[in-house]
């Protein structure tokens, strides 16, 4: 990875972390408490009665990148530096990949979709092995890098609007909006967790749908900006004694408006993608005894809470585990 985009990953997460955001912190711990409700019977005691691991571990992945230098290149992938129409002709399988672009070209511009299949085999691995901390660590990292697949901006070199003078913008999408219209998203789906006979098809047709909405969430951001002035659209503050330049609230609620719910289906399409990653890796393990059965109270507790959700009630009824987190964290 050069230099330049080492500082930028590196200065989007510590932004990332004051704000106490990102799609690490509030929809990737949100998109994992709504894939353990898409899971089958016999995999639900032992998921819903660890999701404040799943929910709490969400960013993890992001954490890393402070101390591993081989950690960014595995969330997201610059498709226009494999050449026009990558996302279609890239092959499936990581060997094959290499052998047509190269080891060094992907660490440099990303592997998001090869990795996912890694954490795929490992969580499938964990299944088989029946080792319970295993299981639950892959379980959270394969859903954050599913998540990031989902986000447009780790699809292309333009990973910040940096190249066609919209930087933020990737801030603004995945942290700033959701944090401020998550109240108002549509957290149901009827999704109820699928076996994938073909895994990797399956997460790069979620890069190919994220890549898509690209173009448009860059035209969207540069029409919006016609509406207002320098000083309406950005607002300056202060962070760890520097001036950093943010967009504003009203010119974000006018972005979202614009993009109407297309942060609230990528939310749920990566939900639906995790649930299904989670219940392939189990089915490939030979469907093995999780050993961890619900109580009454805990069975009513999860129908309740499936209940709610089919009812979008979750955070009204304050059951939505990272936005407690956040209350808890002092971030609201």
């Amino acid at each position: 990875m050069n230099l330049r985009r080492r500082f930028s990953v590196l200065f989007l997460l510590i932004a990332f972390v004051i704000a106490c955001s990102s799609w690490g912190f509030l929809v990737h711990k949100t998109t994992m408490q709504l894939a353990v409700y898409k899971l089958p019977k016999q995999m639900q005691p032992f998921f819903y009665k660890n999701l404040d691991y799943l929910v709490l571990n969400a960013g993890r992945p992001d954490t890393r990148r402070n101390t591993d230098s081989t950690e960014a290149p595995k969330h997201f992938i610059d498709l226009e530096k494999f050449g026009e129409n990558a996302a279609y002709k890239m092959p499936f399988n990581w060997d094959s990949a290499q052998a047509t672009y190269s080891r060094d070209s992907l660490l440099l511009y990303g592997y998001v979709p090869y990795h996912i299949i890694f954490m795929k085999d490992k969580l499938t691995a964990a299944f088989r092995e029946g080792n319970a901390d295993s299981i639950l660590f892959y379980a959270a990292d394969i859903g954050h890098y599913i998540g990031d697949a989902n986000v447009p901006l780790h699809t292309t070199d333009n990973y910040d609007g940096q190249l066609t003078d919209q930087k933020g913008i990737h801030s603004l999408w995945e942290s700033m909006i959701p944090e401020l219209q998550i109240g108002s998203f549509n957290l149901y789906s009827e999704h109820e967790a699928t076996y994938l006979s073909q895994p990797a098809e399956a997460i790069w047709l979620a890069i190919r749908r994220a890549n898509a909405l690209l173009q448009d969430m860059l035209l969207k951001e540069k029409q919006v900006s016609l509406q207002f002035t320098p000083e309406k659209k950005y607002r300056t503050q202060m962070r760890r004694g520097k001036e950093v330049k943010s967009y504003t609230t009203d010119f974000a609620k006018a972005y979202a408006a614009a993009l109407g719910n297309t942060i609230n289906m990528q939310l749920i399409h990566t939900a639906d993608l995790i649930g299904d990653f989670w219940y392939t890796s189990w089915v490939d393990a030979g469907k093995p005894d999780l050993n961890i059965k619900f109580t009454k109270n805990e069975k009513k507790e999860f129908r309740n809470e499936i209940d709610l959700l089919k009812l979008n009630q979750l955070i009204e009824n304050n059951l939505l585990r990272a936005k407690k987190e956040a209350v808890k964290a002092g971030g609201e």
